[in-house]
Parts: structure tokens; C-alpha cells; sequence
């Protein structure tokens, strides 16, 4: 089907793309006038959801016919959006479309509202009258792990009139991370830079981190320098920006009785924030690896001082060779292979039968993600003949065949897995093709330019997201403890981070302090360690799949592949084989790092 060997395909209109290498979104709807049947349809249910307003708490029949409608309603939207919003990002310029996307947002607003009295009803409803609702209904059992998870939060819900009062709050909460955006996304301008051949490039955000990358290291420390001497004359603001993000969480945590901001985010997913300390605890223990990277680094790059400039670009240069998306496929299945040939055969699904938007054309939404629609799941790429696509085509199929097989296998209430799962299925198939590849190659240089690949990864999202997490964690508590966040407050924590994470053989440029201001994630409330976490339980979910083999397989595929949200996360990893509540998994993770470091160092030599 892939004829394209040795160029990366785009295309300028979308018509002009083969059929054979977009999304079957036919498989959702014939026509764009089914579409308009199921969205009429979705507005008639409205009058539906109304009948059952005071209702819930009366009997079990009405409970459980309720449930059942909000199930029906969740897999009508689950079609209806996924149409309208897939067919939006083929092309972002299609006002149709993009008026479908509106007009889904604003339905889904609506059902949301209408439905928004269930849960305090839900609430009122005594421990034993539940019970008895059990007894004489067993089929509300289904619901069980559902409303449960909505009692545990019985505790910080308020009264009525305290509750309105919170909400009416809501727009305040969201300003912080509103003014942020406008700050870092509109008004930021950054000088462009020149490299010795007189060739300029703007720096922006999206091309701050290729800059990076640059081998021309003039290149490097200018973009760098243009980026944070913008961040620099901007400080003060975004220190009170970010000032006011802490004020709000910590509110919001009191208001709800909370014993901090940090857990009443986790609360969210039901995670121990032991959980949190557990992954900074488990890093501080591990930072010689971290420094033994930086020393091999500046080996490598033979440089005579390491700066934080110089932290992305490859330390192998000129091994980057053209994978079609033929070879990435039979890459892909080869890697997985070890996760069963039923496991195998769905991949060939998705291949085959076109749940896959491979290539770019004008207009189409750019990056790449996975949907997992109750149909089948659908995957969007942007993709170019390299490593990086490779990985993040199998890191996609992960998240795919994770909703699959949670849809297949969970009732529709437990079928969607919750954040903190998120990322592991896909980071778990990065993890089991890296391992694939390094097995198959025979050349020195391309090994070793896998590795430097690998090595990034952990330095990026083990070790950075978990700095992260701690620079979020002491700013939340500089608050509780009524001290002053301000620029110079800011910048003296993220100092002694840098300096702790680092250490003492890479220069610590100044401007690096400012790196926070950057940051979107500070202002997703405790959101950024999930990165972290995600990351270790793939890698030890890899490593005994790889080591241990059916078992683990087994295990994987129905303990944690085919779980969605049926128990809470940390228990849905335990039952995998991986315990979360330790820092097992961390240390395990940070151990495979340093033993490639030390195989990197060997290899070049």
C-alpha cells in the first residue's frame, strides 16, 4: 500500500490525499445528514434528563433507568463528536466542519448542564438506603464503582448556598491560567537569531526546542538568550501570575477541607499523594545518574564547559536515515509481537482497515493523537520519514488499542481510563519498539543514536517533569505557609533545583532561573508528575514483559489494557505487577538509565 520509499508525503488539498491514507469517518456516520439526525436526537434527550430531577434518591428503579440513560447519552456523544471533530481537523480552513466542532461544543455544554443536579442528588441518598437500592436492583451493581467514587468526595462537598458560591467562583479560578496564556502565547516576542551563514530563525515557542537541537551551537546560546531576556523583562508579572494560581488552589483546597491543594488535585483520580513524594524521593535518591549523563554529554559534545544550552542537541550527529511508513508498520508489529498475536492482530486492524490519518495536507490539525471512539479508535499523524514519527506512531496505537480493549472488555461507565493511566500503554510501546530496535541493529552509530534517543527520554520526562513537580509542590506550599511568591522568590527555588538535578559539571547560566515562567503545566493543578510516573510504570511494565514474557503479558493486557477505570489507578497497576504506592518502579526505571549511559559511553569510545 506504501509506495512512497524515499520521500516524506503531503499533500496540498485534501482531496489530492489517497483514500488509503486517511480515516475511515464513514464509519461513524454515511453523511453529513446522519450527523444532523443523532444531533436533534441528542437535543430531544434533554426533556429526558429533566424528568429525573429530584427523583434519584427515591427508588432504585429510578437511579438505575437514570444511569442507564446518562450510558446511552455518553455513547450518542461519543459518535456525534467524534464525527464532527475528526472531520474538523482534516482541515482546520473547512468552515463546515468547523461549525459541526461549534455546534458539538455547545451541545455537550448544554447535556452537561442538564445533567449537572445528578451528582449532589447522588450525594443525599444515605449509605443504607443505597444498600437497599443494591438489594432489590442487582443490576446497579454495574454502577457501583461510579457512584462510589462519587460518595468519597461526600466529605468536601458544602452546602447548597456555599456550593453556588464556589461555582460563581469559577471564572476567578480559571484567570490565572487565562492571563498566562495571553502573557506567554500573544504578547511575548522574541529576537530572531543568525547562524554563520547569515541564515535568520524567528524563535518562537514551537521552534525554541529545534533550535535547541541545532548543531551550530551560536545558534543554541542566542535563541536561549533571546528567549529568557524576553522572560526576564516580563518577570514580575509572571511571578504574580503565578502567585495567584497558588492563592486560588489553596482556596479552593481549604474551602473543601482539604489538608492541602496538592491533595485535593489527586483526589480528582483517587491517588495517595504519598504517590507524589514518593517519585521525588525516589529521583533524589538517583541524581548520580543524572550527573554521570551531564559528564558523558559534555564528553561527547567535547566541549569545554556544558551549558544549559547545549542539553537537547544530539550527541550523535548524522545517523538520522529515512523510515517510510511501510517500515515503520513491519517495525512496530515485530516490536509488539511479544505482547501476543491477538494483541498483533488488532494493530493490523487499525492498519488495514484505516483508523489511521497518516500524512499532512494544508489545513490539517498539526501533532498527533489517539481518540478512542467506542467504533474503533481513530489516530491522527503528521507523518515525515524519521525516527521521531516512528515512535510517536507506535506511542499512538498504544493509546488506541488501551481504549479497544477497554471498551471491549468495561461496562460503558467503567470503560474511559482516568489520567494518571494515561500515558503508560503508549510510553510502554515506545519502550518495547526501542528495545526491538536496539536488538536489530548491527551498526555501531545507529545504536548509539537510539540510545542518545532513549537517554532523552528519561532525562526529559523522568527527570524533568519530576523537577517540575517539585518546583510546583514548593510554590503550593510557600502559599500555605503564607510566604511571598515573587520574581526573586521564584528564581532562588528553581536555582536550587537546577543545581540539585544538574549538579556541578554543566555551567549554570542564570537566565535558566527563569525557566518557570515558561511553563503552561504550572497552572494544570499538580498535573505535570503524571509525565513522570506514567513513564516509570511503562518502563517496568516493558521490562517484565520482556524478562518474564507470558505472565506479564497476561497480566498487562487484562489487568491493566482492559481495565479503563474499573478500580482505582494505582490498584489497576498493582494488579499488572506494578506497585505504584513504592518507589519501586521509579528506582527500576532510573537503574535502566544509567546502564545505557554506561553502554552509550562504551559505544562511543
Amino acid at each position: 500500500m506504501d509506495n512512497q520509499q524515499n520521500k516524506t508525503e503531503s499533500y496540498e488539498k485534501r482531496s489530492d490525499v489517497p483514500r488509503e491514507y486517511t480515516w475511515a469517518v464513514e464509519d461513524l456516520y454515511a453523511s453529513d445528514a446522519d450527523w444532523k439526525k443523532d444531533l436533534e436526537r441528542l437535543k430531544g434527550m434533554l426533556p429526558q434528563i429533566e424528568s429525573f430531577r429530584g427523583k434519584l434518591g427515591k427508588n432504585a428503579d429510578s437511579l438505575l433507568d437514570f444511569m442507564k440513560l446518562q450510558d446511552e447519552i455518553f455513547v450518542l456523544i461519543d459518535k456525534f463528536a467524534n464525527y464532527s471533530l475528526r472531520k474538523a481537523d482534516e482541515d482546520t480552513k473547512n468552515t463546515t466542519y468547523q461549525g459541526y466542532k461549534d455546534q458539538t461544543m455547545g451541545t455537550c455544554v448544554e447535556i452537561s448542564s442538564a445533567l449537572s443536579f445528578a451528582e449532589p442528588e447522588i450525594l443525599e441518598i444515605p449509605d443504607s438506603t443505597l444498600k437497599e437500592f443494591y438489594e432489590k436492583r442487582p443490576a446497579l451493581s454495574t454502577y457501583k464503582r461510579c457512584l462510589n467514587d462519587i460518595l468519597r468526595k461526600k466529605a468536601h462537598i458544602l452546602s447548597d448556598s456555599e456550593e453556588k458560591i464556589l461555582a460563581a467562583a469559577g471564572d476567578l479560578a480559571q484567570s490565572p491560567e487565562d492571563i498566562f496564556g495571553l502573557l506567554n502565547d500573544a504578547d511575548m516576542t522574541y529576537e530572531s537569531v543568525t547562524d554563520i551563514e547569515g541564515n535568520r530563525f524567528a524563535v518562537t515557542h514551537a521552534s525554541f526546542i529545534p533550535l535547541m537541537q541545532n548543531y551550530d551551537r551560536n545558534v543554541r546560546k542566542d535563541a536561549f538568550e533571546s528567549l529568557y531576556k524576553t522572560y526576564d523583562e516580563h518577570k514580575n508579572t509572571s511571578a504574580a501570575i503565578l502567585s495567584a494560581q497558588m492563592k486560588q488552589l489553596n482556596f479552593f483546597a481549604k474551602m473543601r477541607k482539604y489538608n492541602s491543594p496538592l491533595e485535593a488535585a489527586l483526589n480528582h483520580t483517587n491517588v495517595d499523594p504519598q504517590v507524589y513524594y514518593n517519585l521525588i524521593q525516589a529521583v533524589h535518591e538517583n541524581m548520580e545518574s543524572m550527573y554521570k549523563y551531564v559528564r558523558l554529554r559534555k564528553k561527547l559534545l567535547k566541549v569545554d564547559e556544558l551549558h544549559m544550552y547545549d542539553l537537547y542537541v544530539p550527541m550523535v550527529s548524522n545517523a538520522e536515515r529515512n523510515i517510510p511508513f511501510a517500515e515503520t508498520k513491519e517495525n512496530i508489529r515485530e516490536a509488539l509481537a511479544v505482547l501476543g498475536e491477538d494483541y498483533v492482530a488488532l494493530l493490523d486492524e487499525g492498519f488495514q482497515n484505516r483508523w489511521i490519518d497518516i500524512y499532512e495536507n494544508t489545513g490539517k490539525r498539526s501533532g498527533a493523537y489517539s481518540s478512542g471512539c467506542r467504533i474503533h479508535p481513530y489516530v491522527l499523524l503528521n507523518y515525515k520519514n524519521n525516527l521521531d514519527s516512528e515512535f510517536t506512531t507506535v506511542h499512538e496505537m498504544g493509546h488506541a488499542l488501551h481504549s479497544y480493549l477497554s471498551n471491549k472488555n468495561q461496562p460503558v461507565v467503567d470503560s474511559d481510563y482516568v489520567i494518571f493511566v494515561a500515558e503508560v500503554a503508549s510510553t510502554c510501546n515506545e519502550a518495547l519498539l526501542m528495545q526491538h530496535l536496539l536488538k536489530k541493529t548491527t551498526d555501531k552509530k545507529e545504536r548509539a543514536y537510539l540510545i542518545n534517543y532513549f537517554l532523552e527520554q528519561f532525562r526529559t520526562t523522568l527527570y524533568r517533569q519530576t523537577m517540575f513537580a517539585e518546583f510546583e509542590l514548593k510554590m503550593s506550599q510557600m502559599i500555605q505557609n503564607g510566604e511571598s511568591i515573587n520574581s526573586e522568590s521564584a528564581c532562588k527555588v528553581y536555582h536550587d533545583l537546577i543545581t540539585l538535578y544538574f549538579g556541578k559539571d554543566i555551567v549554570h547560566d542564570t537566565k535558566i532561573d527563569l525557566e518557570w515562567a515558561r511553563i503552561p503545566h504550572f497552572f494544570y493543578n499538580f498535573y505535570v508528575y503524571q509525565y513522570a510516573t506514567g513513564f516509570s510504570a511503562a518502563i517496568a511494565l516493558s521490562q517484565k514483559i520482556l524478562n518474564e514474557g507470558a505472565p506479564a503479558v497476561k497480566a498487562y493486557k487484562e489487568c491493566f489494557l482492559s481495565a479503563g477505570c474499573s478500580k482505582d489507578p494505582v490498584s489497576i497497576l498493582k494488579d499488572a505487577g506494578v506497585d505504584m504506592s513504592t518507589k519501586k518502579p521509579v528506582e527500576e526505571a532510573l537503574k535502566l538509565f544509567d546502564s545505557l549511559i554506561d553502554e552509550m559511553a562504551e559505544l562511543m569510545r
